[in-house]
């Protein structure tokens, strides 16, 4: 047997026989968890996967990315209230990333250059699924379903596709060239469009059922909620969606009041308020039992609108009254001059439920020449009465939207009840579509993602500049009285500029700070692609568990874990 000498380890080689990570007591992994900005979009979009193609250079292959998801950014880019931003880590630092002006660039320029939307042909025999309404909700859905290889026929009433997106939105908001643009390329994909069909009058649900394998209901709400006060109602009571949608479809308004008050805190409430102000309204008082979004304010108390447009109402002289409500309509005849407003306060009840409750002996009286209620809608049952049956919304399994009681039937928008914007919607379609092709291939409905997103202390800061966010153009108040656009977007420097702000939140930047500083060079780079994504691997025979690589880690893509 060979004798080795005191000393003679420092021989090249010799050091590798004593596999030194037998010491340690943790090790790290590597975690590509998901962005905040990734956790909380409804319509399931991963902003810092596009956002790191955009800073690449690839914005074909970032759109690609983002419609993966979503297949109308050029639409959502403008309508959505953005969740991703509230919750992008990069606000805790200076300002949020613009993510939504990144994904109406991609939009804007996918139909400028006529980008083909990415998908495999249908084969022969594809299973035929029926979607019923051709709103966010059954685009979406007929846009993944097509995408996973089925074959798609879209239903829809009126005669255009777009649903309250063509007639709910203002044209200042959402011009209809974008949206006629993005809509004429998704339906050319090979789905099979028939407009002026209405469920109950043209086709029957029994007859859907008989022809296809499953369907998907996006019908939206078009009834106006009942209101009154205290009993009363005034002679020329309309909603706010009917009049919304009459000044949309005519440009005018059959409104001669100076002075009124409009019932709501939502998208429409907002909107119409807006509309008024440009219709000739002096006085536009929006009574609403919640609070304007401001910092601060809690999630449970604040108006569902998007901010955004909340600020911009205001900047054009719309007046909110935060936490009131209308008790009694004050009338001469059945002419309505004033409303007795009430403060609203939030009171538990014995399941631990909240509910808004009037604040006894704070009335006040506010002068106004007309209300108009926009307190939401329910669903119109006609052609769905066996499904609906008496209540306001279906009833539906929360993650894939399957209606409760059937097999094959999936619902999602509004009808759903407990979503309101664009982008829940295209997030219902989503997943209806996965679990209807799940469904059809006798496979087990697919699983909410229950990974914790990254938090902003997994962060190193250390390797971080503030950087101003890039602010779009907008059109001044003095200017905002015609259909043009008001928010003007980003060019493409600008759109470079924000991808560049991106964190990577939870995800590799092939960095090298794990490589280059390993105490023990227990990190070995490697020349393709690793199984998790990266370009490393841990040699756990020699990683001593310093922990040094993880807190060097830029994005907290690196994690210490117990070692067991």
């Amino acid at each position: 047997m060979k004798t080795i000498p005191r000393g003679a380890f420092a021989e090249p080689g010799t050091s590798l026989a004593f596999h030194t990570g037998s010491w340690r007591v943790q090790k790290p992994v590597h975690d590509r968890r998901p962005a905040p900005c990734h956790a909380v979009c409804p319509a399931g979009e991963d902003p810092q996967t596009y956002l790191a193609k955009v800073e690449e250079g690839d914005l074909k292959g970032a759109w690609e990315t983002l419609v993966a998801a979503n297949p109308l950014p050029a639409i959502t880019g403008r309508v959505c209230p953005h969740f991703c931003e509230s919750a992008c880590n990069r606000r805790h630092y200076d300002d949020a990333i613009a993510i939504h002006n990144v994904e109406r660039f991609l939009g804007d320029e996918a139909i400028r250059q006529g980008w083909a939307y990415p998908l495999r042909p249908a084969g022969d025999g594809a299973p035929c699924v029926a979607v019923v309404g051709a709103g966010p909700a059954g685009l979406a859905a007929a846009w993944h379903l097509r995408r996973l290889g089925h074959a798609v026929t879209l239903f829809e009433a009126m005669p255009q596709a777009g649903g309250t997106l063509r007639t709910a939105i203002p044209q200042y908001r959402l011009p209809r060239e974008a949206m006629d643009a993005e809509l004429e390329r998704l339906l050319a994909i090979g789905i099979e469009f028939r407009p002026h069909t209405r469920l109950g009058r043209d086709v029957s649900l029994a007859e859907l059922r008989q022809d296809f394998s499953a369907l998907f209901l996006g019908p939206g709400n078009q009834l106006g909620r009942e209101w009154s006060a205290d009993f009363a109602v005034p002679s020329d009571l309309r909603s706010g969606l009917q009049l919304l949608q009459e000044w949309i479809a005519t440009g005018a308004l059959p409104v001669e009041a100076k002075s009124v008050a409009l019932l709501g805190g939502g998208n429409t409430a907002i909107d119409l308020s807006r509309v008024l102000r440009r219709s000739g309204v002096a006085e536009v008082h929006l009574i609403t039992h919640q609070r304007a979004p401001a910092p601060g304010v809690p999630s449970d108390d604040v108006m569902r609108a998007a901010p955004s447009e909340v600020a911009m109402a205001l900047e054009e002289g719309v007046i909110v009254h935060e936490h009131r409500g209308i008790r009694r309509l004050i009338l001469r005849g059945e002419r309505v001059i004033g409303v007795e407003l009430v403060r609203m306060k939030k009171l538990t009840d014995d399941r631990g439920r909240l509910h808004r409750v009037a604040f006894e002996g704070t009335e006040t009286v506010l002068h106004v020449d007309m209300v108009i209620p926009a307190i939401g809608q329910v669903v119109d049952g006609e052609g769905f009465e066996s499904l609906l049956g008496t209540g306001s919304y279906f009833k539906v399994d929360a993650w894939t939207g399957l209606l409760r009681g059937q097999e094959n039937v999936f619902v999602g928008g509004d009808a759903r009840g407990d979503h309101g914007t664009v982008t829940e919607a295209v997030g219902d379609g989503r997943r209806a579509a996965m679990a209807i092709d799940r469904l059809l291939r006798g496979e087990a409905p697919p699983a909410p993602d229950t990974a914790e997103p990254v938090a902003y202390e997994s962060l190193n800061l250390h390797y971080f500049e503030p950087e101003a966010r890039a602010r779009e153009p907008v059109l001044p108040v003095e200017r905002r009285q015609g259909l043009d656009e008001i928010e003007q977007g980003l060019d493409a420097n600008q759109v470079r500029h924000e991808a560049h702000r991106c964190f990577s939140c939870g995800d590799c930047l092939a960095c090298d700070n794990c490589w280059t500083l390993c105490p023990d060079q227990s990190v070995l780079k490697t020349r393709d692609r690793a199984s998790d994504g990266s370009h490393y691997v841990f040699d756990y025979d020699y990683c001593k568990g310093c922990g040094l690589c993880a807190h060097e880690c830029p994005t907290g893509y690196i994690r210490m874990v117990e070692d067991l």
